[in-house]
């Protein structure tokens, strides 16, 4: 007894071999190609961003940052030692440093100014975190992150040291222990 015709499922018939020596020479001209526009393109977010990043012994680029509450420029500050800490509640380790950082503002707190800028895109997170775990530090949220761009910051945290007359003084990659006897003397001797 026949039931039709017999399919077999594991029989499928082979490309032609022009048609897959095509493909695979398409292939081979566009990878590059596109490989090229991607390192372009990356190359050009970075010039973009500030081709000159601060650096240490130099005088900070000025900012000014206007939250709906509050409207902030560094140079307001000049007199002052500024802790200007560039962080986001998604990042780990800005979130496993706030406490020391939080700490070290209220033990230096005539000497030292900390100026927290979050890069945070969600307000709403921004708040919820600063009100719960941030009080006592001013905080900022640039989420268009142009404060930080102007730094050459693109990796958080990073927090740069400007002594009183807007001079960078030290830079700080990654999560720091501000309430370490090294980093509480270097700051309360800072001119």
């Amino acid at each position: 007894m026949e039931f039709g015709p017999q399919i077999d499922l594991f029989d499928f018939p082979a490309p032609e071999e022009g048609a897959l020596y095509r493909i695979i020479k398409c292939v081979k001209r566009i990878v590059p190609i596109i490989l090229a526009l991607v390192a372009i393109g990356a190359f050009w977010l970075i010039l973009s961003r500030n081709p000159k990043p601060a650096q240490i012994g130099t005088q900070a680029p000025d900012f000014t940052i206007k939250n709906s509450d509050k409207t902030v420029t560094l140079s307001q500050f000049r007199g002052k030692t500024v802790v200007l800490n560039f962080w986001a509640t998604w990042c780990p380790p800005c979130v496993e440093e706030v406490p020391s950082l939080v700490q070290m503002q209220k033990t230096l707190d005539s000497k030292v100014v900390v100026v927290a800028v979050s890069t945070d895109v969600d307000a709403s997170a921004y708040h919820q975190f600063v009100a719960k775990n941030m009080q006592g530090v001013l905080t900022l949220r640039d989420g268009d992150q142009r404060t930080n761009a102007l730094f050459g910051t693109f990796a958080f945290p990073e927090t740069y040291v400007i002594d009183k007359n807007g001079i960078i003084r030290r830079k700080f990659i990654g999560a720091t222990d501000w309430m370490s006897p090294e980093i509480l003397d270097y700051l309360s001797k800072i001119q």
